[in-house]
């Protein structure tokens, strides 16, 4: 076996440098690109007009944003901020695994609340932000916009899929989730009303 097909973990080498701020954000400069990319994004998609009269330039910024959001977050943020990480890996026979990973909890390099607050807000607000362009896109019927927001939206949505899926659990699947959680409010609602008859 080679030395780079071995599983090397990165949550087991990372900086014990970091202090914390003090708004208690153990890695500003991590909050910061995490936010940066994906609000440049957005913002360049509104402004685009006003910023440039070329569709090209524009597109391309976008996409460069979007790229680095995509990057950043799936690669860095994730880590350090919240300590969830997901790849895909190609085994031997050419068969491709998704990996999801979370840091044991009681790791005391875990990122602060507040830390954990940035990530999972920006991570939840701005693939709904695209939602809502890809509706103005429609509306406003300037479809030559669609496969940028498409990207976007795919983009966001696969770090924002990949990171939910760390947080509660690689086995547990989401629509399983969603029944069993359904399930168990209409077993309380059926018990509930069985005790007031």
């Amino acid at each position: 076996m080679l030395a780079g097909d071995e599983d090397v973990s990165l949550f087991d080498a990372e900086e014990d440098a970091g202090r914390k701020s003090k708004m208690g954000v153990k890695h500003p400069v991590a909050s910061f690109f995490h936010l940066f990319f994906r609000v440049s994004a957005a913002l360049v998609y509104l402004l685009c007009d006003l910023l440039s009269g070329s569709f090209i330039a524009s597109m391309v910024t976008i996409i460069l944003l979007l790229s680095c959001d995509f990057w950043t977050v799936k690669n860095v943020t994730g880590r350090l901020m919240v300590g969830l990480r997901w790849w895909n890996q190609v085994d031997d026979d050419g068969r491709s695994r998704w990996v999801f990973e979370s840091r044991k909890s009681t790791s005391k390099k875990q990122g602060s609340d507040s830390e954990s607050r940035i990530f999972w807000l920006g991570l939840i607000v701005c693939p709904f932000l695209w939602v809502i362009f890809s509706f103005s896109v429609l509306f406003s019927f300037k479809i030559k916009w669609m496969p940028l927001v498409i990207m976007g939206l795919v983009l966001q949505g696969a770090n924002l899929y990949g990171y939910v899926k760390c947080k509660v659990g690689a086995k547990t699947s989401l629509r399983n989730m969603a029944t069993n959680y359904f399930g168990r409010q209409f077993l309380k609602q059926t018990l509930s009303k069985e005790e007031e008859s």
